[in-house]
């Protein structure tokens, strides 16, 4: 397999950001929930149209990785919509960060991330803010080490199952 390339996404990437969003997504998580359950919350969260809303957004921003011509992972940050007292519109937050698992641990991800963090903070530091599942001890790991520390806790619906997410911050 040829390195990953990691690029900014375009408005012509909405099908396939909307197609590896659905795939990993279902990979990562697809197991936790009722067949209708997550098929109701893929149809609401990677639909092409809200794709491409979120492609069109100036405050946001996606990123494509590709690898051997194929899309295999994506990222998308913006400005922070976590449900916290303390988030104002000038917080920046990585509302999504996805791989397929065979490309988890080459150093994509670690890759990816930082072209994110680079972006969200490209008019210098500011608060960060990320939602993990409360069961992704994986991810909250790393984000520890990357100074996020857990500052609250939500409900993430999926379909009609309710996930207990947290809420961490850095900054």
């Amino acid at each position: 397999m040829s390195v990953p390339t990691i690029r900014r996404a375009t408005p012509e990437d909405a099908e396939a950001l909307s197609r590896i969003g659905a795939e990993t997504f279902t990979e990562t998580f697809g197991h936790l929930y009722p067949p209708q359950d997550l098929a109701d919350f893929l149809v609401y969260a990677y639909n092409p149209e809200r794709t491409r809303a979120d492609l069109a957004d100036p405050a946001k921003a996606s990123w494509i990785v590709e690898a051997d011509g194929a899309v295999v992972g994506y990222a998308l940050a913006g400005p922070c919509d976590l449900p916290h007292e303390e988030v104002t519109p000038a917080c920046g937050e990585l509302k999504r960060l996805y791989l397929l698992k065979r490309l988890q641990g080459d150093g994509t991800g670690s890759r990816l991330l930082a072209e994110t963090f680079a972006w969200l903070e490209r008019d210098g530091p500011r608060r960060l803010w990320i939602g993990v599942w409360s069961e992704n001890h994986g991810a909250q790991r790393l984000y520890g080490r990357l100074g996020f520390e857990k500052v609250g806790e939500y409900v993430f619906p999926v379909g009609q199952t309710r996930d207990r997410e947290f809420i961490l911050r850095r900054g």
